[in-house]
């Protein structure tokens, strides 16, 4: 059995403690977990983005709520023994909201909790028409997620800001000293338009975790892992890389039914269900037979 100190959130911690980047795609649902898992990867973040794109077909701008991301990341956390981030967004309302939210995702299974400080209801990043609350509130929300992390709720504190599109580069990195100081464990500064200035971010920061969000055709440049590393970041995330691929790949096999053929490249029928986990439940249903008694 797993020990408390071998849980998801010590095994994140000790890896943030290593002097590497680890590469972080980013999950949706508890089969995108698993494959990340099954891929090697060390750690995965649950996407705001893709959770409102898969669950509900709907934009990242607010309109999915607590409980139904509470739901998503509860069938996450529960496939997989890999770390997974949680994106709590603004943390759902007031200080206390926030506090509660970082709650339940710690007992969800989450071993990290993304608080950001945009204006709710809030939009994906590397979208516009974005906005921030002012300083004090949101030092609030990272105060009261810390608190909650302190009270027992165990899960690191990711801190975001979206400043810099509204406010520049020494707005968002004055907040991201805030909000180390205040007690957050990793740092993201969301959309950083050049090389520059991440490597502004790495070097005014120092000795916190910092993660990378590389959006695929997004505001900041796509850098490669072994650069990123150089400049200081611990984490690089890829919150729609599989999103995108899977959605490509959907849209090319029903182009392909369409046309009567065959679809394109797809995993057999017997992948699908090893991946599933079939093998495993033939194997643990065996473990019950008995013996009926009769000769």
């Amino acid at each position: 059995m797993t020990s408390f100190r071998d849980g998801p959130t010590e095994r994140l911690r000790t890896l943030l403690t290593q002097d590497r980047l680890h590469v972080m795609p980013c999950c949706f649902d508890a089969l995108s977990a698993r494959m990340i898992e099954r891929a090697g990867f060390s750690m995965s973040f649950m996407s705001g983005f893709a959770v409102s794109a898969t669950r509900l077909a709907v934009p990242d701008t607010g309109l999915i709520s607590f409980g139904e991301m509470l739901d998503q990341g509860r069938s996450i956390c529960g496939a997989v023994d890999l770390p997974i981030i949680g994106d709590a967004d603004t943390g759902y309302g007031n200080p206390l909201n926030v506090r509660r939210t970082v709650d339940a995702y710690a007992r969800a299974g989450f071993a990290g909790a993304m608080i950001e400080d945009q204006v709710a209801p809030k939009r994906c990043g590397h979208t516009r028409g974005k906005q921030v609350v002012d300083r004090e509130t949101a030092y609030r929300r990272i105060r009261a997620a810390v608190d909650a992390r302190e009270a027992g709720a165990n899960v690191l504190i990711m801190a975001r800001t979206d400043a810099r599109a509204g406010h520049g580069l020494e707005e968002a990195i004055e907040r991201c000293h805030a909000f180390a100081d205040l007690g957050a464990d990793i740092l993201f500064l969301e959309a950083p338009e050049s090389e520059a200035e991440m490597e502004t971010l790495c070097r005014e920061l120092p000795g916190i975790p910092k993660m990378a969000n590389i959006v695929e055709d997004g505001d900041s440049p796509a850098l490669p892992p072994a650069r990123l590393e150089e400049i200081g970041f611990r984490i690089a995330a890829y919150p729609l890389t599989l999103l995108s691929s899977a959605a490509r790949a959907m849209r090319d096999s029903l182009e392909a039914l369409a046309a009567g053929i065959p679809a394109p490249a797809r995993l057999s029928f017997g992948e699908l269900q090893e991946l599933v986990g079939f093998p495993e439940y033939d194997a643990s249903l065996r473990a019950y037979d008995v013996d009926d008694g009769a000769d």
